[in-house]
């Protein structure tokens, strides 16, 4: 008789060790995610955005660190890009890197020249400028 019955009794209650050998993991998992996993995926999202917003005009720098102009968008997996006067290659859309400068949303045709809706078209200084001692819009002086 080597081993005596009563070391053989408090090796029962394994589970709450079990419990405890296991927390370190799973704070590892949830550091792993938050630091390194959901920044990734924000990232990539935010780039895919990017590329299906490309529109003919905007300055952009591809992978490569070629600066140009799309002047085309050919597919939803190409783009055709102007490095210089006359000269335009096609590019994978997901190598474009970063846009530099977007162009404006061409108005819809019959819109007319729309304002936004919470345009009310009074100048500035309205109200505001009416209580604190401003000029009027409609003062001559």
């Amino acid at each position: 008789m080597l081993i005596s019955p009563a070391y053989a009794q408090a090796a029962g209650a394994g589970g709450a060790d079990m419990f405890t050998s296991l927390l370190p993991i799973i704070l590892i998992v949830v550091v792993f995610y938050f630091l390194l996993i959901r920044p990734q995926q924000k990232k990539v999202k935010q780039h895919r955005e990017m590329v299906n917003a490309l529109r003919r005009g905007d300055k952009i720098v591809t992978a490569g660190g070629l600066i140009g102009t799309v002047t085309k968008v050919v597919n939803d997996t190409e783009a055709m890009v102007e490095l210089a006067e006359g000269v335009r290659v096609r590019v994978v859309r997901h190598t474009i890197q970063e846009v530099l400068s977007k162009t404006e949303a061409a108005p819809a045709k019959g819109d007319g020249g729309a304002k936004p809706a919470n345009d009310s078209g009074a100048k500035p200084g309205g109200l505001l400028g009416g209580l604190l001692g401003g000029k009027k819009s409609n003062d001559k002086s």
